[in-house]
């Protein structure tokens, strides 16, 4: 059953009542990290596990998920190697009213500096569950950026002729 969630903007991120908010550094530059979060769509299967499916569409992109959560998104950033962000419009999730996800992208000395906020509402018991499963979801995000980290680096040595 798909359901629609209450449209929300970017102040979401901010003062939602459950924002998961994680933070990792990578070697990549900011202008590849961004391209591969908002322009390689399809590419994110490779490099996160939790997704297992994702396609661009005309407002955002269609993600499916481990388990077959199903998200219809609409882009409400895209700053190019500054910020990527999306809400969620259609799921089939129990329990979700609303739902948007910010990728803040900043240079770190050398490095990149990716934070990931997942915004969500919805009802008490489904707050509590996120909240609890806050460990497994930074799990899962650091795996995915270390894996991301992994695959533009190989990108990068190719492109510089270095393999």
């Amino acid at each position: 059953m798909v359901r629609q969630l209450r449209g929300v903007g970017l102040d979401f991120a901010e003062s939602a009542p459950v924002r998961l908010v994680f933070v990792a550094e990578v070697a990549a530059s900011p202008e590849d990290v961004y391209r591969a979060l908002a322009e390689e769509t399809g590419e994110w299967p490779r490099w996160f596990t939790a997704v297992t499916f994702a396609r661009p569409t005309a407002e955002g992109r269609e993600v499916h998920l481990k388990g077959g959560t199903r998200f219809m998104e609409t882009v409400v950033a895209a700053e190019p190697a500054k910020r990527y962000a999306y809400r969620i419009d259609l799921t089939n999730a129990p329990g979700l009213t609303a739902m948007l996800e910010e990728w803040r992208i900043r240079p770190a000395g050398a490095a990149t500096r990716v934070q990931w906020t997942m915004a969500v509402d919805g009802p008490a018991p489904l707050r509590l569950l996120l909240r609890a499963a806050r460990p497994g979801v930074g799990r899962s995000f650091r795996d995915a950026v270390r894996e991301l980290d992994r695959r533009l680096a190989v990108r990068r040595q190719k492109r510089e002729g270095g393999g």
